[in-house]
């Protein structure tokens, strides 16, 4: 059996968690600070972070069309900042120009500050059926204002949507990598195909 890669884009942000619930899952990583990382993975996690300064730095080492290039055949799951950076469009955002992986429009930091920060349970519904509950921390979180036909919602806080997939993409509004449970994490490891 081939064993595979999760790259996590390490520019700035909260990778080191992420980087965390991977290893624990036995599977490897690689830190993707330059475009030759990313081309030894299978799979890519953009985590949460300051989604301007995560875009100026994927500018700044050309890394935003390799990146683009890469979701056209292998999953990405964004959480927080990634999220918005994987979006179709960014609500009153002139300098960030989303990487359009995900048809969905979002709206930065509309659930408020980092002292409004709260932690909620959530539903989690799988098409699969194996749906569970789990604790979510938002953090200057963005809202799903939209979703295209193609998006389909896994879970919702306040009847809006949090956790949405696009084939084999993936969007949270929260932070995932902050709780113990790893569930969602290994949903989005089972889309990485077998080469």
């Amino acid at each position: 059996m081939v064993k595979k890669t999760v790259g996590i884009l390490a520019l700035q942000g909260d990778f080191a968690k992420h980087e965390a619930v991977i290893k624990s899952l036995g599977v490897e990583t690689k830190l993707v600070r330059t475009p030759e990382d990313l081309q030894a993975c299978d799979a890519l996690i953009i985590p949460g972070g300051e989604s301007t300064t995560i875009y100026r730095q994927l500018e700044f080492i050309k890394l935003t069309q390799p990146l683009t290039e890469f979701a056209q055949k292998k999953p990405v799951f964004g959480t927080c900042a990634g999220l918005i950076l994987m979006s179709q469009t960014i609500v009153s955002e002139n300098f960030i120009k989303p990487l359009k992986i995900l048809d969905v429009t979002v709206e930065r930091n509309a659930y408020g500050r980092q002292c409004e920060s709260f932690s909620t349970d959530l539903e989690v519904s799988l098409p699969e059926g194996n749906g569970f509950t789990t604790s979510a921390f938002f953090i200057r979180a963005p809202k799903i204002k939209n979703c295209g036909e193609e998006v389909s919602v896994l879970a919702t806080y306040n009847d809006e949507p949090v956790f949405v997939r696009q084939g084999h993409h993936f969007g949270a509004s929260f932070h995932p990598e902050l709780t113990e449970d790893s569930r969602i994490h290994q949903y989005f490891l089972s889309f990485i195909h077998e080469k």
